[in-house]
């Protein structure tokens, strides 16, 4: 998959998740496999402020390369800066932009699924942000719309063509499903059929390699972008270049396979806070997904949440049964909350116009990243 000057030998992006993607977990997921690996929402303000926790998020580890950063805001002037940052300071090989994030305290101020929809303001973020990106790839990631009664994608994929993306990444979902029910691949395909100048990636409901290989030979689509999928789970990786390379195998890993990926994830984790504290309470969130399905009772799961050093994390660890196999399908499938469709908050009078007509940019403020990357 070529996006700009980038090569990747397989086609897949990691998706960016607040939260999750940042250095600790792209490091683990290089280790099982290739592709881009993004990081977390970056607020595009804060990074033009240079605040201390953002300067900290966009730095990589010397080992990855190339480094993918993804961007998020709503001012067009904001988006540019941020991203000459990146490009003078050297901090990104490839730039993403966010118009997927379907979290209300996102959606409410103009930014992430709802951005689309006024075409004029997507159009200069794009073309401001690529002009100031240089000869660094820009690339964005969307959802269909903001409904079924809104869709942008089809216009917003014309307008990114004419801006000077480098790839257009289609969340087969609205802003109202949230990450609910199932994605339109049919969306992407579509999308495909449209786009006739950059790759498509396509994104959503990808559980294994054998989905994303389904889902290029289905919709056409140049790549897959995945995200939840790998929650727990970074052998996916793995699988998904298995996948691409003829071999759909999937990595069927035994109890200790996994213990010794949840302890390398938490030795990652301790290195990039540089705190083992902060490290081993950000493992915490990570234990059901690593676990489901495995033979893991419920009380060293409880510990585990609750772990404190990465000692005691070796201690809880040597209480399970290594050799214990894999489960089969019950380890497998969606991972994290699907949740139910919601009306998107969206600003005042968002929807009347495909204009800012009535809206105030001073009323759209960037605001911290939500908890994925849509």
């Amino acid at each position: 998959m070529r996006i700009g000057p980038i090569e990747t030998n397989v086609p897949v992006v990691l998706a960016p998740m607040a939260g999750i993607t940042n250095t600790a977990f792209r490091r683990l997921c290089r280790e099982y496999g290739g592709g881009l690996f993004v990081s977390e929402m970056i607020t595009s303000r804060a990074l033009v402020e240079r605040t201390p926790e953002t300067m900290r998020l966009i730095q990589h580890h010397p080992s990855e390369k190339p480094r993918s950063i993804q961007l998020y805001g709503v001012e067009p002037k904001t988006m540019a800066a941020a991203a000459r940052i990146l490009v003078e300071d050297d901090h990104a090989d490839h730039i993403d932009l966010n118009f997927g994030c379907p979290v209300p305290k996102v959606t409410r101020k103009g930014g992430g699924a709802a951005l689309p929809w006024k075409t004029t303001l997507f159009q200069q973020i794009l073309e401001q942000t690529v002009a100031a990106a240089g000869d660094v790839p820009v690339t964005i990631k969307m959802r269909m719309g903001i409904d079924d009664d809104h869709l942008t994608y089809l216009d917003a994929a014309k307008i990114a063509e004419d801006a000077g993306v480098a790839a257009i990444g289609l969340h087969g979902r609205t802003a109202a499903q949230h990450y609910s029910g199932n994605a339109h691949w049919d969306a992407i395909a579509t999308l495909k059929q449209a786009v006739t100048t950059v790759p498509v990636l396509g994104n959503g409901d990808i559980w294994s390699g054998a989905d994303a290989k389904r889902m290029v030979d289905e919709t056409g689509c140049d790549g897959v972008i995945v995200g939840r999928g790998c929650l727990g789970r970074p052998w996916l990786f793995a699988d998904l270049e298995a996948a691409f390379g003829g071999n759909g195998q999937l990595v069927e890993p035994n109890l200790g396979y996994v213990a010794d990926a949840f302890r390398r994830h938490g030795e990652l984790l301790v290195e990039f806070f540089e705190d083992e504290g902060r490290g081993c309470r950000d493992i915490r969130k990570h234990v059901a997904w690593y676990f489901k399905g495995y033979a893991v009772g419920g009380e060293i799961r409880a510990k585990l949440a609750a772990v404190e050093s990465l000692a005691h994390m070796d201690d809880l660890l040597g209480e399970l049964d290594r050799d214990a196999p894999y489960p089969g399908p019950d380890a497998e499938g969606q991972r994290g909350r699907a949740g139910s469709p919601k009306r998107p908050a969206l600003p005042d009078g968002w929807l009347n116009s495909r204009e800012l007509d009535g809206v105030s940019m001073s009323d759209l403020t960037d605001t911290e990243s939500g908890p994925s990357g849509g």
